[in-house]
């Protein structure tokens, strides 16, 4: 799976994790040189706090475009720290 952006690739890997239709990155498979934390957070009541990236990508700015779970609950634990993508984030083969 990719996840592109602004005609880049944001992150690629063949071990992405899907819940709820999205699409969750490991750690390892992102190009982090794209990414800039925000202060953003949401919670999820079966995953734990949400926390996100802004994508900065070729002299434009997605807020908030990526998210991960730095601390998960035990229902989540096989995606703490994996990155999942959206707002215009194309994630496909």
């Amino acid at each position: 799976m990719r996840a592109i952006w602004n005609n880049e690739v944001i992150a690629e890997s063949d071990s992405t994790v899907v819940i709820e239709g999205n699409h969750y990155f490991p750690e390892d498979s992102i190009n982090r040189e794209f990414l800039k934390e925000s202060g953003t957070h949401t919670s999820c009541p079966w995953k734990g706090e949400a926390s996100y990236f802004s994508l900065d990508v070729n002299g434009e700015e997605n807020i908030d475009a990526a998210w991960y779970y730095p601390e998960t609950s035990e229902l989540a634990k096989n995606i703490k720290g994996y990155v999942a993508f959206w707002r215009g984030v194309k994630v496909a083969n």
